[in-house]
């Protein structure tokens, strides 16, 4: 076996187009934190076509989905750098799957003679299989695009799935989707007709999970509501969380009250101001700092302690002096901070972070004022009468979707120059932490509607999926391609990734993508996605302003 494969990573939106990370990921991981990975997810890609199996025959494991989606999650854009958290996930899935072959057997089932399924390893072997395990193993530029887009995607549900499981909600046709498609990129005679396929399909299983996490939300918390958030300062010492579970949220909530330290949300947590559910919580303060990728230094003049609950944790530098104040979940784990198991019911015990953050001083204010957020598709269902009215008499002439990831390259400011040159009759619909690019921006109201309407965090896309729908048939038009929308998205990781599957699944056409294409879109894939979708990729702010405003 040839065991001179390097690092090779191309899953984010920072990666050289065509080559991807070799030697060490852009966003911090290292070769061997990506040879673990690649491990993880072939020995996963067994569980799945296990469980896949067993399912067939009324069998499937529970422990075993979650198996799946974790270890996805684990391995999305900054989640876990954090080779031993790793080896624990390898382990478990080999033991998992030596449990679902001695189950296929008992039920006298014939274990596929794949060699996801044969494989045996240890997590010190990741390196030397990486020929094997890595994504360089499918040699078709093409195939292995689309294999990887398919999984990309399963990532991006995956996660959605485990916060909607967190709050007791699941759905056993994400889990089969998810599985399926995991199965099938794993089979060495696919084809691409039927890898172009894989991918719609897991865009529809996209949808399903952020149906199912929506109603997850919603049915804990109640439907977000129009709020105003202040991004200042109190005078206590503070808790900063980040990242997507609300359930983690309402523990840290809970265990917060009374003890005079106020908790504020950071990045893609911002949307938790908007539930009503914690609005009875008066230390629950308000909103510090902008997108994940500002982190490292916005994070040096909050002075408390931080909770990542899921993605878009950054390394820090080695100058950073919180590293040590850095507390994560689930499956988010850095070298350096301090990991909070669940017990046996899941939930957390955040007294070690509130005593450390006793001890801290407050927070720096870096910026003040309110910014708004809240229009989830119910708030919006609810506004509907005014906005038909406002689309009949001209005052809206136009949405534009601007829904997806921040990320830190320079050329992002185009999202910022793109809002600020929109006509004065557009309106934004954003979700996800794009909405940092312009939702500081003055950019007014048109008679009382924001013309930036926040729905919350990039799984809350389906949400503006649902505006569109209550819009269509508001106006009795046959396709959302027929209203007055542009999409305009950006994408950094893989929850956008599942974000444009599951648009492409419902129809959608004519989505402009960047600040760059996926270097996984070999010219092939690209042309298909063009034929079928008309998918583009941005250019300049006048040229696109021209193009999805002024000549639709």
């Amino acid at each position: 076996m040839d065991t001179t494969a390097k690092m090779f990573c191309y899953q984010c939106q920072e990666t050289a187009k065509g080559t991807g990370c070799t030697l060490r990921g852009v966003c911090g991981k290292l070769p061997e934190t990506s040879a673990r990975m690649d491990l993880l997810l072939y020995a996963t890609r067994g569980v799945a076509i296990l469980n896949d199996l067993l399912r067939g025959a009324g069998a499937s494991r529970c422990d075993a989905d979650h198996q799946v989606i974790d270890a996805l999650f684990t391995t999305i854009t900054n989640a876990n750098f954090d080779n031993p958290s790793l080896d624990g996930f390898i382990r478990r899935a080999f033991e998992m799957k030596r449990e679902l072959i001695a189950q296929c057997r008992e039920l006298g089932l014939k274990v596929p003679d794949a060699p996801e399924v044969t494989l045996e390893a240890e997590p010190e072997d990741c390196e030397k299989l990486e020929p094997v395990t890595g994504v360089l193993a499918e040699t078709d530029a093409d195939k292995r695009g689309l294999k990887q887009l398919a999984i990309y995607g399963a990532k991006g549900a995956a996660a959605y799935a485990r916060h909607a499981a967190n709050l007791g909600y699941e759905d056993d046709d994400v889990y089969a989707v998810i599985e399926k498609v995991m199965k099938e990129v794993s089979r060495t005679d696919i084809t691409v007709d039927e890898l172009i396929k894989l991918v719609l399909y897991m865009g529809e299983g996209g949808v399903k999970a952020m149906a199912l996490l929506d109603s997850a939300n919603t049915g804990r918390y109640g439907n977000p509501e129009i709020t105003k958030v202040d991004i200042g300062v109190r005078n206590n010492p503070g808790i900063l969380i980040s990242g997507h579970d609300l359930r983690d949220l309402e523990e840290l909530l809970e265990q917060t009250a009374g003890t005079g330290v106020d908790v504020y949300t950071h990045s893609e947590m911002l949307p938790g101001q908007y539930y009503p559910y914690f609005k009875k919580y008066p230390h629950f303060a308000g909103n510090y700092g902008n997108a994940w990728w500002k982190q490292i230094d916005e994070f040096e003049t909050f002075n408390g302690c931080f909770v990542f609950t899921s993605n878009c944790i950054v390394p820090p530098r080695k100058t950073t002096t919180y590293t040590d104040r850095v507390y994560t979940l689930g499956v988010v784990d850095m070298p350096g901070t301090h990991h909070i198991e669940a017990d046996a019911e899941g939930r957390h015990d955040f007294s070690e972070v509130i005593a450390r953050a006793k001890q801290c001083q407050p927070p720096v204010e870096i910026e003040h004022g309110e910014i708004i957020g809240g229009f989830a598709h119910h708030q919006v269902e609810e506004l509907a009468p005014k906005i038909v009215d406002l689309i009949k008499r001209g005052k809206i002439r136009k949405f534009v979707v601007m829904a997806g990831c921040d990320g830190r390259f320079p050329s992002r400011d185009y999202y910022t120059r793109f809002a600020e040159a929109l006509p004065e009759d557009c309106v934004i619909l954003t979700a996800g932490c794009a909405k940092y690019r312009y939702n500081k921006l003055p950019l007014g109201d048109i008679e009382g509607v924001p013309r930036v309407l926040d729905a919350g965090q990039c799984n809350d896309s389906y949400s503006l999926v649902r505006i569109a729908m209550a819009l269509k048939d508001a106006f009795g038009l046959d396709s959302i391609n027929d209203l007055p929308l542009a999409f305009n998205i950006a994408w950094y990781e893989q929850k956008a990734v599942i974000v444009l599957l599951a648009l492409l699944s419902l129809g959608v056409k004519n989505i402009h993508t960047g600040p760059t294409l996926p270097a996984f879109f070999t010219s092939d894939i690209l042309k298909v996605l063009q034929d079928n979708f008309n998918i583009g990729t941005i250019s300049t702010v006048e040229n696109d302003i021209a193009t999805l405003i002024n000549n639709n």
